[in-house]
């Protein structure tokens, strides 16, 4: 039977909270949401040229890998959703499997992981507008990388001021976007893994095992630094935010049943349909030995007109666009929810006014206006840096992973405690005997992934050491900032406290 939304105001209310953003969006709405997150066709179009420029077609192996590992995560993820159908989702979570103190950690690490992802997606456009037509490169010229930073930044900004536009909207207009782009990205994603094998020229074996291609460089399969360099790269990018379904918890009907499939749903269709992509991308491309493959003016939107022609390929690349437009809005959404719910509990500054939403549309106005307002002030800041794109992304992948990693860990800490205190059996969605491993193995993953992906590497962060260590320069001061806020806050409090006692 399903859940009237009186229930779900009194199970929301059994936490403590009131309803307060819109409960309209169902099923596919929620999936919808975590697959417009991870969306291949941003992602991979707007990474394919990293990995491939470090590992070549092997860089394939490190897609599966990835997707494993994360799927751990995910399951995880579902028991945590159907559990704590809050808006917030990791924050949350950390917070009521862990103390409050980690739940502020996770959140706060977790916020600042979204608005950056919010600044690279939407610096994705400028992969694929400028190969559309070259009058999209306003700034300079096609091949200056200097000049290409600078466009990305332009185009960018522009995206998120529309981003900002369209959440402060509402949720109801969102969701049917959101579902209007899931609904077109997987219909062009199936055509085009059907016209890629159609094109095929080499097999399979060739594309990915044995790599022997015209011209190519990459004559012998990488070895294992090499790939791991590569797996930091493109499938870490892309392969994270799936518990956006999670997030948007109190704006779903039934979230403890649909949110939790949701997040298993969108990784899974995500991971599989990009898998497809990028074999049968490789098997397609007429010369895999080409240098612009691995450059960010080439690509896989290259490929693709290549393969394709050039009217079919920019018909694609619109697609692409269209894609990366409601990535960009998703991404908006779930750090906005996440700003809400953190000042609801009054751990940020100015809570109150973070957490007052708009009686009109039911959401929360300042924080959307913060989150796009934070994501160009990222953009602006690397103005001057012509590895805006590697520097940008590997932030996002390194402090989603290290909020991942934070969750999983107080999670599998439940389950050693007390098995009852780590799972709950009456939940709707639960991992049973089969949480213990999981959740073990999860981790594991996500300490590689956060190790993996701010390893000191050239080829990522540039020669200069600081750019190298940028990732945990970054890190270290968001934490430490973190940390000053959240106990000025509790000072605060027990001082309101004292004063109302005396």
């Amino acid at each position: 039977m399903k859940d009237s939304p009186v229930t779900d105001h009194k199970d929301l209310a059994s936490f403590g909270y009131k309803q307060e953003l819109k409960r309209s969006m169902g099923s596919f709405s929620s999936f919808a949401a975590g697959f417009s997150y991870i969306s291949i066709l941003t992602g991979l179009f707007q990474m394919f040229h990293l990995g491939f420029g470090v590992a070549g077609p092997a860089f394939f192996w490190t897609w599966p890998a990835v997707l494993a590992g994360q799927l751990l995560v995910a399951l995880c993820f579902a028991e945590l959703a159907s559990r704590f159908p809050l808006s917030g989702g990791v924050y949350q979570w950390a917070k009521f499997t862990g103390n409050p103190f980690l739940g502020w950690m996770t959140g706060w690490i977790y916020l600042a992981c979204l608005i950056v992802t919010l600044a690279a997606v939407a610096m994705a456009l400028q992969v694929s507008l400028p190969q559309i037509s070259s009058s999209f490169q306003i700034i300079g010229i096609v091949g200056d990388p200097k000049s290409i930073a600078v466009n990305a930044i332009l185009l960018g900004s522009i995206l998120i001021v529309i981003s900002t536009i369209i959440n402060v909207k509402g949720i109801k207009l969102l969701a049917v976007i959101n579902n209007i782009g899931v609904f077109t990205e997987l219909i062009g994603i199936i055509l085009l893994i059907v016209l890629l094998f159609l094109s095929s020229v080499r097999s399979p074996v060739e594309a990915v095992v044995h790599i022997k291609n015209t011209g190519s460089d990459f004559t012998s399969f990488p070895d294992l630094s090499v790939l791991m360099a590569a797996t930091a790269l493109t499938a870490s990018y892309v392969l994270y935010g799936f518990d956006t379904a999670g997030t948007l918890a109190e704006e779903t009907h039934d979230p403890r049943r649909k949110a939790p499939r949701a997040i298993l749903q969108a990784l899974i269709a995500a991971g599989v349909g990009g898998l497809l992509v990028l074999v049968f991308a490789l098997m397609a491309a007429p010369d895999l030995g080409l240098p612009e493959l691995g450059n960010i003016s080439g690509g896989l939107p290259m490929l693709v007109k290549s393969v394709l022609g050039e009217t079919t390929g920019i018909l694609f690349l619109w697609i692409v666009i269209f894609a990366i437009l409601v990535c960009t809005f998703a991404v908006h959404s779930g750090a906005v929810r996440l700003m809400f719910a953190m000042g609801r509990d009054g751990l940020l500054p100015f809570s109150k006014s973070l957490s007052e939403v708009s009686r009109k549309t039911q959401v929360p106005v300042l924080a959307t206006l913060l989150c796009g307002l934070g994501a160009i002030i990222i953009l602006v800041m690397n103005i001057q840096f012509p590895k805006v794109f590697e520097l940008v992304t590997s932030i996002a992948i390194l402090w989603a992973n290290l909020a991942y990693w934070i969750v999983v860990a107080v999670q599998l800490k439940n389950r050693i405690v007390s098995a009852r205190k780590g799972v709950d059996m009456d939940a709707k969605f639960s991992l049973g005997k089969w949480g213990f491993p999981v959740n073990i193995l999860a981790l594991i993953w996500s300490t590689f992934m956060v190790v993996n992906v701010s390893w000191p590497r050239t080829a990522t962060y540039g020669v200069e050491w600081y750019n190298q260590y940028a990732a945990w320069i970054y890190t270290v001061g968001l934490i430490c900032i973190g940390g000053f806020i959240y106990y000025y806050k509790l000072l605060k409090r027990k001082r309101m406290a004292d004063s109302v006692q005396v």
